[in-house]
């Protein structure tokens, strides 16, 4: 049931850039985004001396991961909690360093395709949004309880969206009358507010949905934990990969293996000392798309950006 919902986005690539990585026996392979497992059972199947930590916020995806990585026995170990807590699990495990990194960020498969938890302006439900059921912060939360002008913000910031001001005017007045608590009314409401020539450049919705999700999980402030965190933790001749899906996290991931892959030379110093070499190496160039071939078999792989890294040494 769960390949049917769920098709590992760039499986081959992925694999193909960790493999140098986990082919030796008893190799560390960290998922920080396990999810249903996709990633994480190919990769078991395909190196067969590997060892796999998977990391979810979401107990829907830890429950479903467990028994679809069963075969593998005590190879797997799966841990709730959110992924900027990986250096906290690794010493709770009594490991010093890891061998591979995988981060497939953003929603998930399980969480779209489950109108219940209301990540999708497509089906009524619930204003949840929250990838660990867990936490207390929900959309209907935010809604009810921000300001108009904390509105605007998250709306321009984590969606783009050019009508964040008419969009928040218009969900502070609705309030003062009864709170939002469905997709469906939330829905209706932006759409009202959408002039029409702006409503044919796409769902009206989308962007709200997208800054909303991304304000209850806290999404961009876990990431900038994380990617540093999870470096620190690579040995030598680790690899990272990073799947990202809008440019707010692309923007953090590029940074981050950037400035871990540049020297630290001052400008103008003569010989470049070991202290300043890089720590990290770029294993593509930019950030990777899927290919046409991919989109067409898997069209949530569209916006992709893959980028990944290997280190190379240990910082001084």
């Amino acid at each position: 049931m769960t390949d049917q919902i769920h098709v590992p986005v760039m499986l081959e690539r992925c694999i193909e850039l960790l493999a140098p990585a986990l082919e030796r026996d008893g190799a560390v392979f960290v998922d920080g985004t396990l999810g249903m497992g996709g990633h994480s059972a190919a990769l078991l199947e395909r190196f067969p001396g590997l060892r796999l930590i998977g990391i979810d916020r979401d107990t829907d995806a830890i429950a479903i991961a467990r028994e679809r990585l069963a075969p593998f026995g005590d190879r797997v170990t799966l841990v709730h909690a959110v992924s900027d807590r990986l250096e906290e699990i690794l010493d709770g495990l009594g490991v010093e360093s890891v061998d591979g990194i995988l981060y497939d960020l953003g929603v998930s498969s399980l969480q779209l395709d489950r109108a219940e938890r209301g990540f999708s302006y497509s089906q009524d439900a619930p204003l949840d949004m929250r990838m660990d059921a867990s936490s207390d912060r929900t959309a209907a939360a935010i809604l009810a309880t921000y300001s108009e002008g904390e509105l605007r913000r998250i709306f321009y910031e984590y969606g783009d969206e050019k009508l964040a001001p008419r969009f928040a005017s218009r969900i502070v007045q609705r309030r003062e009358e009864r709170p939002l608590t469905t997709s469906a009314e939330l829905v209706e409401l932006i759409a009202a507010a959408t002039p029409a020539a702006a409503q044919r450049a796409g769902h009206p919705a989308k962007r709200v949905f997208q800054a909303l999700r991304i304000e209850v999980n806290q999404e961009l402030a876990v990431l900038e934990r994380t990617i540093p965190a999870a470096l620190d933790s690579l040995a030598v001749g680790g690899r990272i990969v990073v799947l990202s899906y809008q440019s707010l996290e692309d923007r953090i991931v590029k940074r981050a293996l950037q400035a871990r892959s540049s020297s630290t030379a001052p400008a103008g110093l003569p010989v470049e000392l070991p202290q300043h070499r890089p720590e990290f190496s770029l294993l593509v160039r930019g950030a990777e798309l899927a290919t046409e071939e991919e989109k067409a078999r898997n069209p949530r792989s569209a916006p992709v950006r893959l980028r990944a890294a290997e280190r190379i040494r240990r910082a001084a």
